[in-house]
């Protein structure tokens, strides 16, 4: 069996890091100057409301408990002392007495929610922790070097806090050669990532099993039926999922099985070509097919590079509309080496629609075969 070698990139999960020490008790002994000298030239006391809300609400969002504690005692101590020294003698008293409650009620609510802030990123980190180990299960990390082939890409999910979404890739070092999976599952949610991992964990425990990639898919596309089989039984959406698996193995060709995936762009000697590929049902909708599954045969000679996505990418919109532009983009990108190419094209993608959120996860990947073949 070919040997298979996978690199493991580090994760970083970040918290909001709080100022330090003495870089808040500057901040926060410079606006209460800067409160009491607009007081002092104004003759009124109302710059004070100023200070006793911006102050400890800046702390409950940027700083520790502890910091955002000496914030609201700091604040309720100025603004008492400043209604004692300055209140004068209008007889005022129960404005000023109100005043202080304000201010300490406020400083109160402020280490309340700063606690209440700080307990939902660790919650956050948690299950951002959580998501990259099941990343680094599910969704093995690239590149994979195999004795064909060399895979490398990049995956964005749609959202922050979810490491893994509903677009998929795995790689599989099989006797019969390198198999390569990718696929983008309908909708999105919790419910299309477990058709994704129903996907997946078929893919990987058949790769291995099945001779020809036809039985492969079928056992692929049976995986989808058994679970939009149970997804029904508790009330949730079936699904399909568009899927393009390829085999790459010691002869000058490879083989494909498109279903309703996006077709591959193959690289070869400076030029962009899309391999003539009949494109089949979704995995899930076999049923539905007049014809049953065929593989075909395209030249992936010695050297080349197949470029594959899921339509994050080939659906990427500038904002009058326009879709950005694969083949063009490619092309000028062909000078970059494998490993680099998927992450540039996604940086420019982004770049295309002015770093604007994308409505899709995204998954790019390059599949270079080995120039010794």
């Amino acid at each position: 069996m070919p040997h298979i070698r996978r690199k493991r990139p580090a994760h970083v999960l970040e918290a909001i890091e709080p100022p330090g020490n003495l870089d808040m008790i500057v901040g926060v002994v410079s606006v209460t100057i800067l409160v009491e000298l607009l007081g002092v030239l104004s003759g009124s006391a109302v710059w004070l409301l100023g200070l006793l809300v911006f102050l400890p609400g800046t702390a409950s969002a940027l700083c520790t408990v502890r910091q955002t504690r000496f914030v609201s005692g700091w604040t309720t101590l100025v603004v008492t002392l400043t209604v004692l020294l300055r209140g004068g003698d209008s007889g005022q008293w129960l404005d000023r007495v109100l005043l202080v409650l304000l201010t300490l009620t406020l400083g109160m609510a402020s280490v309340y929610a700063c606690h209440r802030r700080i307990k939902r990123e660790h919650e956050m980190l948690r299950l951002r922790s959580t998501a990259a180990a099941m990343q680094r299960h599910i969704l093995h990390p690239l590149p994979v070097v195999t004795e064909d082939i060399l895979v490398n890409g990049v995956y964005e999910p749609v959202q922050e806090d979810r490491l893994v979404g509903g677009d998929i890739y795995d790689v599989v070092a099989s006797p019969w050669g390198t198999r390569v999976l990718i696929g983008d599952v309908q909708g999105k949610g919790l419910a299309a990532v477990g058709a994704a991992f129903a996907v997946i964990g078929a893919f990987r425990e058949a790769a291995h099993r099945e001779p020809t990639l036809t039985a492969l898919v079928d056992i692929l596309d049976a995986a989808v039926v058994r679970h939009n089989s149970y997804a029904e039984q508790i009330g949730d959406d079936e699904r399909f999922v568009t899927a393009l698996v390829i085999c790459v193995d010691g002869g000058a060709e490879a083989q494909v099985v498109n279903c309703g995936h996006i077709q591959p762009r193959l690289v070869h000697n400076g030029v962009v070509t899309t391999p003539p590929l009949d494109s089949g049902v979704p995995l899930g909708l076999a049923e539905l097919a007049a014809e049953p599954t065929t593989v075909d045969w395209f030249a992936f000679p010695a050297g080349s590079t197949l470029l594959l996505s899921t339509d994050g990418l080939t659906e990427t919109r500038a904002a009058d509309g326009t879709f950005y532009p694969v083949d063009e983009r490619l092309t000028s990108h062909l000078g970059l080496s494998p490993t680099e190419l998927p992450q540039a094209l996604y940086e420019d993608a982004r770049a295309f629609t002015n770093n604007d959120d994308q409505h899709d996860d995204v998954a790019v990947l390059t599949v270079r075969r080995s120039p010794h073949r």
